[in-house]
């Protein structure tokens, strides 16, 4: 997102969009957070802090999961929650080690599905060498949450000479992503009451640290990585252009979308690209490296179907540009308003 906190936030009430991503999101945080907590390290914006502690690096992330509903095809808040946490820490490169885990719970609030989803929480850290070291509970009046909130930090360490990070991104590199997008977005929007259609479609939630250290050891010249979360993989490729001062070509016929997952955004008009994802990472990297990150994609469990998806094509202001295969090109921005809100 684009920094200026030059500007003075002119809405005076918050509103669902200031929180699901796109332009409204942007305004709250640089004409408003910023405004009282802007620093060298905050106004990165990255997905997590990298700090220098008595010599040593860690990585530091914080995060917090409203998603409705709380149970969805592939997942629920509890998975969710984890998987999160790992992919913005793994986006630096380093090795997750710890989070804590605090529960913000309604009165009234069935036992059983509370203890579904801490076995779904216990279930997803085996998965990782992740530990849970320190946590909270509170528990408000009945109608003051929604059944169940969470919030996460996690902090992940350094080995060698990491440093991937946007402002690495060079002219010439290859860009990937390791899967089908928009599966989240359109899992959760089947299991909502409005809807409630019956689709096979389930959440890519997944925690990706795994793959991403097979990535490592292919190579050593990963620029940049990024969870294409909520606003999709248009809204990661906009932050990441105008951080780094890129222009970007992606290939419409490259970017994986699955059947089912293509007809529905059809059929409600939404665009798969602007839709969330919980288990997909951007990648960008030397061109000359690209085959072999792809390949050990490829090898891990998360990555089967993982693709280079575009390239950057030189400096400038920022733009997206997505190539159809008839070879006409549409700038891709952020949008005003998620689509789906409530969605992680």
């Amino acid at each position: 997102m684009t920094i200026n906190k030059n500007k003075k936030f002119k809405d005076k009430i918050i509103q669902l969009s200031h929180g699901d991503g796109g332009i409204k999101t942007g305004e709250l945080i640089n004409n408003l957070l910023l405004k009282y907590f802007g620093n060298e390290i905050l106004n990165k914006l990255e997905d997590s802090a990298v700090l220098n502690c008595s010599g040593k690096r860690i990585a530091y992330t914080t995060d917090s999961f409203v998603v409705n509903p709380i149970f969805f095809p592939g997942g629920d808040i509890g998975k969710l929650s984890i998987c999160g946490t790992i992919n913005d820490l793994v986006t630096t490169g380093c090795t997750p080690v710890a989070m804590s885990l605090s529960f913000i719970l309604e009165e009234g609030f069935p036992v059983p599905d509370f203890e579904k989803i801490l076995l779904s929480i216990k279930n997803t850290t085996l998965d990782t060498n992740l530990k849970i070291v320190t946590g909270d509970t509170k528990v408000v009046e009945k109608g003051s949450a929604d059944k169940i909130f969470i919030n996460t930090s996690g902090i992940g360490f350094f080995g060698n000479n990491i440093d991937i990070s946007p402002r690495k991104i060079e002219v010439g590199d290859k860009i990937l992503i390791n899967g089908g997008i928009a599966e989240h977005g359109t899992a959760i929007l089947s299991s909502r009451k409005e809807f409630n259609f019956k689709t096979s479609i389930v959440s890519d939630c997944a925690p990706l640290s795994s793959m991403v250290n097979d990535m490592l050891s292919a190579s050593k010249k990963i620029h940049a990585l990024r969870d294409a979360t909520r606003g999709g993989l248009a809204s990661i490729l906009f932050e990441l252009a105008r951080a780094s001062e890129i222009n970007i070509n992606i290939h419409d016929d490259k970017i994986p979308v699955k059947k089912e997952v293509r007809g529905i955004c059809e059929f409600l008009g939404l665009d798969p690209l602007y839709i969330a994802n919980e288990g997909k990472m951007v990648v960008f990297v030397d061109r000359k490296d690209a085959d072999k990150v792809l390949k050990a994609m490829k090898k891990n469990k998360y990555g089967k179907d993982s693709q280079i998806i575009g390239e950057v094509t030189e400096k400038g202001e920022g733009l997206v540009i997505l190539v159809t295969e008839l070879g006409t090109r549409r700038i891709l921005d952020l949008q005003y308003s998620e689509q789906l809100p409530r969605i992680c």
